[in-house]
């Protein structure tokens, strides 16, 4: 008896937003390293299967660059800080992925040479097509810009094909379902909709970057195992929006 072909990956190449919160599991800031472990054991199923995988990754779980601004840090001083936390997090990152034996290689927007690579562009790519995982940290290198924003620029720039939002919801709502019993997931939403009616799944200057270029958000549940590489393989997982 022969067996099935393995599913073939819908997409090539993919940037994978994730929040610093998803890092820290339980614990009130910093990083669980079950957790990160266990995202880095996703992530290498979906690099089993040949897809390009570029990973930016918030700073949420150690500073939020505008939380700071509020308790009296100026604003852009605090998005800096915020950076910095983002290149923590692809360190370690980097180290739970290179422990499953996935290639790996950090770039960042803020030139650090003693612990990544500055951003090149072309010499990204370059490793995406080496089969490398190449996280961008140090968001966009400029402040008020979320990480959220850089996801969709490095997405943009490396030329993804689909730019995947792992959060802690399993799509995009009418409304908060936290807040509201009534809220109702969306399948699929359109860049539009969701600055009209501000769903609030990514800001808007991220939604308005993806629109201008006609790349795709997957949004989805990262705490459901095999989530991330379901989306890879096509599968109608959370909500898209197109």
């Amino acid at each position: 008896m022969t067996e099935a072909p393995a599913a073939r990956p819908a997409y090539r190449r993919i940037l994978l937003k994730l929040s610093g919160e998803a890092l820290m599991g339980d614990k009130p800031f910093g990083i669980d390293e079950g957790v990160v472990a266990r995202i880095a054991a996703q992530i290498r199923g979906v690099f089993e299967t040949g897809v390009e995988i570029g990973i930016v990754v918030g700073g949420g779980n150690v500073i939020r660059g505008l939380a700071a601004s509020h308790r009296g840090v100026e604003r852009a001083t605090g998005d800096y800080m915020g950076m910095l936390a983002t290149v923590i997090n692809s360190l370690a990152m980097q180290d739970a992925l290179e422990k499953t034996g996935v290639p790996t290689r950090v770039q960042t927007a803020l030139e650090m040479r003693s612990v990544a690579e500055p951003f090149i562009r072309r010499r990204a790519i370059r490793h995406l097509e080496k089969g490398r995982v190449v996280i961008f940290g140090a968001g966009a290198g400029n402040p008020y810009l979320t990480t959220d924003t850089a996801a969709a620029l490095r997405a943009n720039e490396v030329q993804a094909e689909i730019l995947l939002k792992a959060t802690q919801v399993d799509g995009v709502y009418s409304a908060d379902p936290r807040r509201n019993a009534d809220a109702k997931r969306l399948p699929q939403v359109t860049y539009q909709e969701v600055l009209e009616r501000n769903l609030g799944i990514m800001d808007a200057a991220a939604i308005s970057l993806c629109r201008e270029n006609d790349l795709p958000i997957a949004v989805f549940d990262l705490g459901v195992e095999g989530n991330i590489l379901r989306v890879v393989l096509g599968e109608r997982v959370g909500s898209l929006v197109k």
